[in-house]
């Protein structure tokens, strides 16, 4: 069965994918829309939103079982209804999926429900449980997004040695969780199973846990969430697990000694890779590197003409906000138009509480290039909101250039950091300076004036800090 001609047709309905859907379809581009599971991909359905869920519904348990009784507030017979909780997590990605299909047929576009192989340039069959359609087009975008890696040792099972897509959906709460990777996965997951009251270790290869931010920030951050009650062991090897009797006993090698871990469940949190498999590409001639990515020009065009790859499929941090750009400029360059992504802005959060979230280099980062830097700190402890608030843990830095003063990198540990982090992009997509931020008035009392005063402290001007 023959379909009508599309201008682009979109493989994968992750946020790269139904994004670029709807702006190619503002453009006025005829635009198909192929996905063979739920919409949304992996970040509506098991990844950002039903794991934010999770994590703001244990952020009201923790606060009401163990900082409520400080504000006055006395609650007797505090339980958890895990059924419920679950629950509350799927009504908010079922409306959020509804949104999505909404949104790209209101803009023009047309959805195909199915799994999408590329045939050649121009042609992507969608293989339907009833048959399957032949769509032509002018240009194909790749938007299939990743997959858990899988540790060679440890294969999933989908009970006890888990990804996150099951980490996010238990039917009862595990006595003992072992989660391997301490990046934002990790600590996520492990936050919010940690709340529930399993006993959470999390194990880390590199020497310091969230890996990808400063270095003053890890410290404080394992410090932090060791009070929460997850025990670290960092700078320590997986190398091997013993299954029986729905239990398992990681090996592991630490500081030259070798260390078990015992667990009902272990999340395998090490990261994702490129979901190419069954998608026509190897066949179609496209170019993939040795980590399986998508080989793109600036124009995000594969080496072969009319094929086009955005989101995790292609270098870059595997990010729903990265992939959202990135949908946004090849719909408007396959337009004629000028589409454009700042990689040196993108930020990364990890949604703990305190949040994480960094933009640009990290004061480590910055040396390593041979850059010489000013920092500026401000600690939460002296931010009159965030005592009021009772979120005083956490700490902003800011590293900026020495010689020219331009904004290379904030690094944020605190209450909405995910927020807070906006007003560090802005001013980095500019090349803007520290005194640019400091010299930008903040509302009294707010967190954000901890990021002025961070930027005050690079040349030693702090107003509330000693």
């Amino acid at each position: 069965m023959s379909a009508d001609n599309f201008d682009v047709v979109v493989i994968g309905s992750g946020p790269g994918g139904y994004v670029a859907a709807i702006r190619a379809s503002q453009l006025g581009l005829k635009t198909a829309l192929i996905e063979k599971g739920n919409l949304g991909g992996t970040c509506l359905n098991v990844g950002c939103i039903p794991s934010k869920a999770l994590l703001h519904s244990t952020e009201m348990l923790h606060f009401t079982k163990d900082k409520a009784a400080n504000h006055g507030i006395q609650v007797d017979g505090v339980s958890v209804d895990l059924s419920q909780l679950m629950k509350r997590k799927d009504t908010v990605v079922n409306t959020l999926k509804g949104g999505v299909e909404m949104l790209v047929t209101k803009k023009g576009g047309k959805i195909f429900k199915g799994l999408g192989v590329i045939q050649s340039p121009g042609t992507v069959l969608v293989k339907q449980e009833d048959g399957e359609i032949t769509l032509q087009t002018k240009h194909i975008i790749i938007a299939t997004g990743s997959t858990p890696i899988e540790l060679p040792f440890l294969p999933y099972d989908s009970e006890t040695i888990v990804s996150s897509d099951q980490a996010i959906a238990f039917d009862s709460i595990p006595e003992k969780l072992a989660v391997i990777g301490a990046s934002a996965i990790g600590l996520e997951l492990g936050s919010v199973w940690a709340r529930l009251g399993s006993e959470v270790t999390i194990v880390e290869y590199l020497p310091k846990i969230a890996p990808g931010f400063d270095d003053d920030i890890c410290k404080i951050s394992e410090r932090v969430f060791k009070r929460q009650g997850l025990k670290f062991l960092t700078a320590t090897e997986v190398t091997s697990a013993d299954s029986s009797e729905n239990k398992v006993v990681l090996k592991a090698q630490r500081k030259g000694k070798e260390v078990s871990i015992e667990a009902d469940k272990v999340l395998v949190a090490v990261g994702r890779k490129p979901n190419t498999l069954n998608a026509g590409i190897e066949e179609a001639g496209v170019k993939v590197d040795e980590k399986g990515r998508i080989e793109i020009d600036h124009h995000f065009q594969s080496n072969i003409p009319g094929i086009y790859a955005i989101g995790d499929v292609v270098a870059g941090p595997m990010l729903a906000h990265k992939a959202e750009e990135e949908g946004v400029a090849v719909a408007e360059i396959i337009a004629g138009k000028a589409g454009h992504v700042n990689y040196d802005v993108i930020p990364g959060v990890i949604y703990t509480d305190p949040e994480i979230a960094s933009v640009g280099l990290s004061e480590q980062q910055a040396q390593e290039s041979g850059i010489e830097v000013n920092t500026g700190k401000f600690n939460l402890s002296a931010n009159g909101r965030a005592i009021s608030s009772d979120v005083t843990e956490g700490m902003v830095k800011v590293i900026a250039d020495a010689k020219s003063d331009k904004l290379l990198g904030v690094q944020i540990l605190a209450h909405n950091a995910s927020e807070l982090i906006a007003a560090a992009v802005t001013h980095m997509e500019y090349g803007g300076s520290a005194e640019d931020l400091a010299r930008t008035i903040h509302a009294h009392p707010t967190l954000s004036e901890s990021l002025k005063e961070a930027a005050l402290a690079v040349d030693g001007r702090g107003l509330h800090s000693i």
